[in-house]
């Protein structure tokens, strides 16, 4: 069935065809009743020259061989067969095309003899005198007039043909390396959620041990030295907060699909930020001020933030414009800022992100004590910043 695109098409030809026998018709009206059969035949031929170029083709040489028969002058309504020579090699199949260019030459042979030896013969109506030199210069140049003018007609419908399939072409490429790349994402999702394990495991592990060996002690110290009793409970305070935090964090990462490489430290940063420029992307670096030691859910948090702003401008932003990431930290933490320019076709909001992408990424700056924020700048970038504090008395 017909799509609405070919349906528009379709119509477009049917419009521009009716307004080229409009044209037609003060020069066909001199001629009589056959110039208006040829006339409809041309027009017939360009409506169809698209939905059905082989058709198109046959129409127009019926139309020419009737106008020969006929004995018919040149008019104005022949210029319908460039238009029939360009739609097939624009858009017709592999065979149409180059049987366009055969007609080309046929044509112009055809258009040379009868115009050049059988209308002078038949009513003295031709360009040729009496002289048979005149008549074969004539001849040469019509022929060469006539070949340049059709051949050109279908050079130009190939040229446009060969501009429409590169940038097809380059159109599947950019799919195709956008796809291979969530695919490769999406991979790494099983491997993730089999480290949050581990990650659970170690944090509350050795959260646990620090716990327990601080309560015995503070147990045996307690009847002696009140004070090391004390100083005990404010550590086991402080761990059990630091390992709350890191396991909210963790079970936060179960909530989420993830689609980057799942590194959850901050020293995997430079291999996630490698996968992503070899996914397409331009990602340029920076980091100013002395890294902070920060615990581990904290750890997990920058980059995640990090991975989902990346992840954000693989799908969304524009993939020839480099993308920045920076980090600048201080005594009180990290301000981390990942910066891409938008998609041209994109609209300027966060609707793709608004399901699991900027809501996720605040939760988890919020678990961390920090907060984030995302717009998009009327410069056509799209600014993802995020605050992660250190996480004063845990032990990573």
């Amino acid at each position: 069935m017909p799509t609405s695109t070919s349906r528009a098409r379709f119509t477009t030809d049917a419009v521009l065809a009716g307004v080229f026998a409009v044209l037609c018709l003060p020069f066909a009206a001199l001629g009589g009743w056959p110039d208006f059969v040829v006339l409809a035949a041309f027009a017939a031929a360009l409506v169809v020259r698209r939905r059905a170029t082989a058709w198109s083709l046959g129409i127009a040489w019926g139309a020419a061989l009737l106008q020969m028969t006929m004995l018919r002058d040149l008019q104005l309504y022949d210029a319908a067969v460039l238009g029939v020579l360009y739609s097939t090699a624009a858009h017709g199949g592999r065979v149409l095309k180059w049987l366009g260019l055969a007609s080309a030459g046929v044509g112009a042979l055809l258009a040379t003899g009868y115009l050049a030896v059988v209308k002078p013969l038949l009513d003295n109506a031709g360009f040729a005198s009496g002289d048979p030199f005149s008549t074969v210069l004539l001849a040469a140049v019509l022929f060469v007039a006539s070949i340049a003018v059709l051949v050109l007609a279908w050079t130009t419908g190939l040229l446009v043909r060969s501009v429409r399939d590169t940038r097809e072409v380059r159109r599947r490429e950019e799919t195709a390396t956008r796809e291979r790349a969530l695919v490769e994402y999406r991979y790494a999702v099983e491997q993730e959620r089999n480290r949050i394990a581990r990650d659970m495991h170690d944090v509350v592990a050795h959260s646990l041990a620090v716990v327990i060996a601080q309560a015995d002690g503070a147990r045996f110290a307690a009847p002696s030295r009140p004070e090391a009793g004390i100083e005990a409970l404010g550590t086991i305070a402080g761990v059990a907060r630091g390992a709350l935090g890191d396991v909210r964090m963790l079970l936060a990462e179960l909530r989420h699909h993830e689609a980057g490489a799942p590194q959850p430290m901050l020293d995997d940063l430079g291999e996630l930020l490698e996968q992503v420029r070899a996914a397409g992307l331009d990602v340029r670096f920076t980091e100013t001020g002395e890294r902070r030691q920060l615990g581990t859910g904290h750890q997990i948090a920058v980059y995640r933030i990090v991975q989902e702003g990346l992840t954000n401008a693989l799908r969304h932003g524009d993939g020839a414009e480099p993308v920045f990431v920076d980090f600048a930290w201080d005594a009180a933490g990290v301000e981390l800022e990942v910066v891409n320019a938008m998609h041209p076709d994109s609209v300027p909001t966060e609707p793709h992100t608004i399901r699991h992408g900027v809501p996720g990424m605040r939760e988890r700056a919020q678990l961390a004590g920090g907060s984030l924020s995302a717009e998009a700048g009327d410069d056509g970038r799209f600014r993802l910043r995020a605050r992660i504090p250190v996480q004063l008395g845990s032990i990573a």
